[in-house]
């Protein structure tokens, strides 16, 4: 498995190519690149897909999974703890705007207060003091944003070098790549060095995880793809629908109080 969608913030150039890449494949896709009558509808792009995959596997088992492995093997486990402990402080930031755009006050506000917390007291954001105050982590982004909207997560598309996507979530690119704060640090130079720790730093907490894929016997492919799926549709009621509209019911509610999940819209924990 060579990406998730907490996917690692490579240098913008890179970044800006690979999603100008992905728009031109979803453009084809939508002029009626589709596979035959049997493909999966939410993967209508499979072998192009597939084929990326493989790409990016190849990639990964090249460089960025024996960097990564040096790095856990190398780097004392607190230092790594306090490393993610910092890159997700930042994320922190971009999370408190886009809860705030998907009109989510109590998530924008755990959001706003974790940062402050765990920067003033926390030496940063090395230590994540917001969590051993219970301030639960709000984790999302602008293409979860644009699902509170009614924007569809569109059909699976795995990028360049970036893995796991769809076409909404690509188009989200751009935005989310402004939203990172290091994109205001300077030097270029440091900013670059930022972005490499934190590409090895993903990627070595997705070790564990990658070598379960490697040795179970299943289509990872497949596996891989129905997880983010399932992961970026996390039923994000949009503003406005019956039942789930934020001046209906209260912040995107859907039927009975039972049936409501406060962290839809959310993604999951990072890895440890």
């Amino acid at each position: 498995m060579t990406m998730t969608n907490n996917t690692p913030y490579l240098p913008a150039a890179a970044r800006r190519s690979a999603g100008a890449a992905s728009l031109a494949i979803g453009a084809l896709m939508l002029a009626g690149c589709a596979t035959g009558p049997d493909a999966n509808p939410r993967d209508p792009l499979e072998p192009y897909n597939r084929t990326m995959t493989r790409f990016n596997d190849q990639v990964d088992r090249a460089v960025f999974k024996p960097v990564a492995t040096a790095y856990r093997d190398t780097v004392p486990s607190p230092v790594r703890t306090g490393v993610s402990n910092f890159f997700s402080n930042l994320n922190d930031v971009w999370s408190f705007v886009n809860n705030v755009l998907q009109l989510k006050g109590s998530e924008a506000m755990d959001s706003l207060v974790r940062f402050n917390v765990n920067t003033v007291f926390g030496l940063g954001g090395v230590l994540d003091i917001a969590s051993e105050m219970g301030i639960p982590r709000r984790r999302t982004d602008f293409g979860l944003t644009l699902g509170s909207y009614g924007v569809p997560t569109g059909p699976y598309l795995v990028l360049p070098l970036l893995g796991p996507s769809t076409v909404r979530d690509t188009v989200a690119l751009p935005v989310d790549a402004r939203g990172n704060v290091l994109q205001v640090v300077d030097p270029v130079s440091a900013r670059n060095q930022l972005y490499a720790l934190r590409l090895v730093d993903t990627r070595a907490n997705l070790l564990s995880a990658g070598n379960v894929l490697e040795t179970a016997a299943l289509d990872r492919y497949s596996f891989t793809r129905d997880v983010y799926l399932r992961v970026r549709g996390q039923d994000v009621e949009p503003f406005g629908s019956n039942g789930g509209s934020a001046g209906s019911n209260g912040g995107g509610r859907s039927g009975s109080d039972d049936d409501y999940d406060p962290d839809a819209g959310m993604l999951p924990p990072e890895p440890n």
